[in-house]
């Protein structure tokens, strides 16, 4: 069967990276060809077009832009260009997609999806409706509604608890166009069962279906010499600058942090530039790890290491939901921190973590995310043409224009 991915596949961060490569491996390991749709728009990483500053809220968008762009800039042309070519390197060799084509052939891409049996949206935050764009309908297949092809929604995140009421009110008509929906946090269920009625199913992140990941590990040199803190921060220092360099000194060893593009402060520990499956290595060899990411959680479960998550503070605090899912999940919410507290993070790394009963729970998730994608797998007949079902009307808020 011939498999079409859509996901953030493009990225130079290392969740969406091995959330692609875990996706893409599992369907190839059932024997299908599996390719990415290579779309890659503007507006996730180089901010995309400024609009008309006619309220406080496009202003404030502008500026989100604006700021994407600068990043994007500096990275490309300042960043570290050894960890641009292993990130390159690794799509290359792990995910079959090469340099990034001219943003004109986006439309060229998403039209070549005509040819898939079975089109996936997701996993990661591809519902997240950012500041300055809102919801992409291309994440939601509108761009595939006459094909043939079968059209699921594998483990999709809105990255969040809720949606505004004008983006609530888009997605019964955005979530048309699936034959099958589900979504990787049980937030996600209830946006879903709002704007569809009916409730999608609960699975998890590509990532937790695979419990090894030597195929990568094992191409990875030595991380480091003795005994170490891996931490791993994204969107904000705070709190988890505190948690790290406390653990650090409860264990006696130094912190390793993995460069972030888009970091704005000081480095924690030491700076290390990795490419996705050398994170994997440093998460797998760490002595202890610090997060405040979705994926640092999912690597430390999978190699059963004592970990914190430290949560994100202030207008951050929303993207909490999808680590604090994953927690609640595997009965570990414990180990989840609001805000920074010594003698609670010196607690947390005295504490031992019923590993037996974590791998109990992963399994049964894993179980289930491996049912789902084999049952929608069965439901396709390669080359038939399928009867479109009657759509609603979009509303006014809703975009259509591809970027």
């Amino acid at each position: 069967m011939n498999v079409g991915i859509l996901t953030f596949h493009f990225s130079d961060n290392y969740g969406a990276a091995l959330q692609a490569y875990a996706l893409r491996r599992w369907l190839t390991e059932q024997g299908h060809r599996a390719s990415f749709i290579d779309y890659r728009p503007a507006h996730i990483e180089r901010g995309g077009r400024l609009s008309l500053p006619t309220s406080p809220a496009r202003l404030k968008a502008n500026v989100k832009v604006a700021y994407l762009a600068l990043s994007s800039f500096v990275h490309q042309h300042f960043g570290h260009p050894g960890q641009r070519d292993k990130f390159l390197r690794f799509r290359e060799q792990h995910l079959g997609v090469g340099r990034a084509a001219a943003p004109s052939d986006n439309r060229a891409s998403l039209a070549a999806a005509r040819a898939f049996d079975l089109i996936v949206a997701g996993s990661d935050q591809i519902w997240s409706p950012s500041q300055h764009f809102g919801f992409d309908p291309n994440y939601f297949l509108a761009f595939a509604e006459s094909f043939g092809a079968r059209k699921i929604a594998y483990a999709a995140s809105f990255g969040r608890d809720q949606v505004s009421p004008t983006e609530a009110a888009q997605l019964p008509y955005l979530l048309q166009h699936f034959d099958a929906i589900s979504v990787r946090e049980a937030s996600g269920v209830a946006l879903v069962e709002r704007a569809t009625g009916q409730p999608p199913a609960n699975v998890p992140d590509p990532t937790l279906l695979h419990s090894d990941y030597s195929a990568l590990t094992e191409r990875a040199p030595a991380p480091h010499h003795g005994p170490y803190v891996f931490c791993y921060g994204l969107r904000s220092p705070d709190n988890i600058r505190s948690s790290a360099e406390c653990v650090s000194r409860e264990l006696g060893c130094p912190v390793l942090s993995p460069h972030n593009p888009h970091r704005r402060w000081p480095e924690i520990g030491h700076t290390v530039y990795p490419d996705p499956g050398e994170w994997v290595s440093l998460v797998q060899h760490a002595q202890f790890v610090v997060t405040n990411s979705f994926h640092g959680t999912v690597f430390a479960l999978l190699f059963r290491k004592p970990f914190i998550v430290a949560g994100l503070t202030g207008e951050k605090a929303s993207a909490n939901a999808r680590a604090l899912n994953l927690l609640r999940a595997v009965g570990l919410e414990r180990r989840f921190a609001a805000g920074f507290s010594a003698p609670n993070v010196r607690s947390l790394v005295a504490s031992d973590i019923d590993w037996a009963d974590v791998e109990q729970r992963l399994a049964a998730m894993r179980h289930t995310g491996r049912a789902f994608l084999r049952a929608q797998l069965e439901a396709v007949v390669p080359g038939e043409a399928r009867p479109l079902p009657p759509r609603p009307a979009p509303p006014r808020v809703a975009r259509e224009v591809l970027q």
